[in-house]
C-alpha cells in the first residue's frame, strides 16, 4: 500500500476510495429533507479487503463533511463503529434513535 496511489473522491451520491485510479470502494449517502447526510452503506472490493481502505474512506469523507459544514446521520455500521472511536473535529452528528 506505500506505493500505491490512494484518493478519496466525492461524487453526489458516495465517497469513493480509489487505488492507483481503479475504484476500491465507497460509502453512499444522500440528503434527507432536512439537509443532514445519511450514511446508510459502505463498501470495500473484495480484492482491496483487508488493507484499512475503509478507515481511509471514512476518515475523508467525515473529514471533508466537517470541512463542508454538513451534519452526518450514521445509519451504516461501519460509518457508526468510526465515529464512536474516533473525534473528528468540527463535525456534527445526528445520531439515529
Amino acid at each position: 500500500m506505500a506505493d500505491e496511489q490512494i484518493e478519496v473522491v466525492r461524487t453526489p451520491d458516495r465517497y469513493e476510495v480509489r487505488v492507483d485510479g481503479k475504484a476500491a470502494g465507497f460509502t453512499l449517502f444522500h440528503a434527507d429533507p432536512e439537509g443532514r447526510l445519511v450514511f446508510p452503506h459502505t463498501v470495500v472490493e473484495p480484492e482491496f479487503g483487508g488493507r484499512g481502505l475503509g478507515q481511509v474512506l471514512v476518515s475523508r469523507a467525515m473529514a471533508d463533511v466537517a470541512s463542508r459544514g454538513e451534519t452526518v446521520v450514521p445509519l451504516c455500521p461501519f460509518v457508526t463503529k468510526y465515529l464512536r472511536k474516533t473525534e473528528v473535529p468540527g463535525l456534527k452528528i445526528d445520531w439515529p434513535s
